[in-house]
């Protein structure tokens, strides 16, 4: 299977350095995933700012019934701009999620570029056009929600 990209863009009518303050934060990870994915933070990094080269672990069960470990390392950060974090181990082949910050007039642009391939060659990629891309989806429109619910 090809490395896949997907892009969302969201405007986040809030100053930046209020959104860049809420998604610095790794914890706040769990507020923003949906609660069927089972979602834990396993690191202990409450009210620790992210940091390049921070590894974060977590347990996560993005289908009923299956649990899995999932690693993840704050790869580059631009401070107010963007940050990566990048798949250290887990369910995917590759994991690249970008996160970038354009301060517009009246709040932000908040975009979201993640580069991803599912693992187990043909059987992975029939995995993926039947629920891993669905769920991919399902994942960051929940996001969407919850931000524009949070931020107004």
């Amino acid at each position: 299977m090809k490395v896949k990209k997907k892009v969302w863009q969201q405007f986040i009518p809030r100053p930046l350095d209020e959104v860049w303050h809420f998604f610095s934060r790794p914890e706040n990870l769990n507020d923003i995933t949906p609660s069927d994915m089972s979602f834990q933070i396993l690191s202990d990094i409450r009210n620790v700012p992210m940091y390049e080269g921070m590894i974060i672990c977590y347990k996560v069960s993005p289908f009923a019934g299956v649990q899995m470990d999932w690693v993840t390392e704050i790869t580059h950060i631009a401070d107010q701009r963007f940050f990566v974090d990048e798949q250290r181990f887990g369910p995917y082949a590759m994991w690249h999620h970008e996160h970038h910050f354009e301060q517009q007039d009246g709040g932000v642009l908040m975009t979201d570029i993640l580069h991803y391939k599912v693992p187990y060659g043909i059987i992975g990629s029939l995995a993926d056009a039947l629920f891993v891309d669905a769920k991919v989806e399902q994942i960051f429109r929940y996001r969407q929600k919850v931000i524009a619910e949070r931020f107004g």
